[in-house]
């Protein structure tokens, strides 16, 4: 089995966002929390996850990407036991990310992941350059909103990489390829791009959930879609192909990727990640049980 990075749903009871198109409520999680130390048998529980970080291991994955339902640093105590157990294995994981929009972070939350976590790379998850209208469409609390060069600057200022995972909303619709990457490389310090295809679950066109519907609404244009894939083309050199298919490209000194399959629903010979579940077990699939590995 060729496993190419091991996401690890750290367990939150909600999301402080409401992504509008946030693919994780467009079904309901059935995963209970076994990660809690307040439970009973909680030492076989942390046994049994501990089983499957080996797992992952064993099968030629070093990648790990911190992640799920919620925004990963809402919850520190779970992050500290992760980097404990992480540096207790026999062959501990070398390649850790985090996927945040950037909520709560600021220099001693980065400090922490970076001395204790290990992580080494932060994706930043971005529906616009416009700080407000980010806000907006990540449903972030006024309060708690994100100003993205400062959050960039930071991230930098730690030596963390730096990747945008640029979620694809009509905002994208008035700039140009060359806008949205020259503004990623020399305002927010990008050293990677992801640009993400947002997912919808229509059947026949018709939308199923309230962030279907969103979507619909507000996703990028397929002509700015196809305008932003043919410029990465022709422009950006090969480097190589992922082991999920898609081609990593060299674009204004960024590596630059355009992920359209974001909940891996194309079967492929090679897993793009499994899913370690709060519940201890590991899966293929974000929205279906039947997907259980291990």
């Amino acid at each position: 089995m060729k496993i190419q990075s091991l996401s690890v749903v750290v367990p939150n009871k909600k999301c402080i966002n409401n992504c509008r198109f946030c693919v994780s409520r467009m079904h309901e999680s059935p995963y209970k929390n076994m990660m809690d130390e307040n439970l009973p048998f909680f030492d076989l529980y942390q046994r049994d996850y501990i089983k499957r970080l080996e797992f992952a291991r064993d099968n030629g994955c070093n990648t790990v990407m911190l992640t799920g339902n919620s925004e990963p640093q809402q919850n520190r105590g779970f992050l500290q036991a992760f980097g404990t157990m992480n540096n207790n294995l026999d062959k501990p994981f070398r390649w850790i990310e985090m996927q945040t929009t950037g909520v709560l972070l600021d220099e001693s939350y980065l400090r922490f992941l970076r001395n204790h976590v290990g992580v080494s790379t932060i994706s930043v998850s971005l529906s616009s350059f416009n700080n407000d209208i980010n806000a907006e469409y990540n449903g972030t609390l006024p309060n708690l909103k994100v100003d993205l060069n400062k959050l960039c600057t930071l991230i930098k200022k730690y030596d963390f990489n730096l990747r945008l995972s640029i979620n694809m909303t009509d905002y994208f619709d008035r700039l140009s390829p060359v806008e949205i990457l020259t503004y990623a490389r020399k305002k927010l310090l990008a050293d990677q791009v992801t640009f993400r295809v947002l997912y919808t679950s229509t059947e026949g066109g018709i939308a199923q959930t309230e962030q279907d519907r969103w979507i619909m609404e507000h996703g990028a244009s397929p002509e700015r879609l196809e305008a932003v894939k043919e410029y990465v083309v022709e422009k950006g050199r090969p480097l190589e192909i992922l082991e999920f298919g898609a081609i990593k490209y060299s674009v204004m000194g960024m590596s630059t990727v355009i992920d359209d399959d974001c909940m891996s629903t194309v079967p492929k010979d090679s897993l793009k990640y499994v899913i370690l579940q709060p519940n201890c077990k590991l899966y293929s699939k974000w929205d279906d049980p039947a997907s259980l590995i291990f």
